[in-house]
């Protein structure tokens, strides 16, 4: 997976992480006009594309081959401290997802089944933030 296109400048640029091909196709869909979309399937891929240009935004699935969400998040806020991070999950348990927020510096911490509005919405929250 890769650039969805190029954009007008100025742009927020937005990497989203997940291995489900239908879920990035639906959210490519509705971000495409309001941000610059970059996708990876895996952790190892997206730190391919993280080294060669900034991202505003990583949104990161929890569940992924190889390593977690979680942890590749809990990394990107130690080597890049100003991009904003956002998990999706689908565990609903309270306790994992308040640990997730402050462990990983999370913006937010989405839960499945999340509409590709509502990921928009945060994303353009965490730019705000």
């Amino acid at each position: 997976m890769a650039d969805q296109g190029s954009k007008p400048p100025g742009l927020p640029v937005v990497l989203l992480v997940d291995d489900e091909e239908a879920l990035i196709d639906s959210i490519s869909r509705v971000l495409k006009d309001s941000f610059e979309l970059h996708t990876a399937a895996t952790t190892a891929e997206a730190e391919e594309l993280l080294a060669q240009r900034r991202f505003d935004v990583i949104v990161c699935d929890h569940m992924l081959p190889g390593e977690q969400g979680m942890d590749f998040l809990v990394r990107m806020m130690e080597t890049l401290p100003s991009m904003r991070r956002i998990l999706i999950t689908g565990y609903m348990n309270a306790e994992f997802i308040s640990r997730c927020t402050v462990i990983a510096g999370l913006s937010v911490c989405l839960v499945k089944p999340v509409r590709a509005s509502v990921i928009a919405d945060a994303i353009r929250a965490a730019l705000a933030s």
